[in-house]
């Protein structure tokens, strides 16, 4: 199964709002839930996050959660920020 991230919506700012971020494998890049074929419509929720509709449909499928600091170390296998598909 691929995996998922919660990962800055911007990856040159460490600090904008974080959504969800999939890949198929550990060694693709990540890249944004709205462009995966997995992708369903988000809930409409004042604030909601972008991409939880996803998540939990991804999750159900058995699919690895990747926290958000391991899955931007370098080096470790995991694709930093500066290869994350936009």
């Amino acid at each position: 199964m691929g995996e998922i991230a919660w990962l800055p919506e911007f990856p040159s700012n460490s600090d904008s709002t974080k959504i969800l971020y999939v890949r198929q494998t550990p060694t693709d890049q990540w890249q944004r839930y709205n462009s995966s074929i997995h992708a369903v419509p988000d809930h409409n929720i004042l604030r909601g996050s972008k991409g939880w509709a996803t998540a939990q449909k991804l999750m159900k499928l058995g699919w690895r959660v990747v926290p958000s600091d391991e899955a931007m170390v370098r080096g470790s296998g995991v694709v930093n920020p500066s290869n994350i598909a936009l």
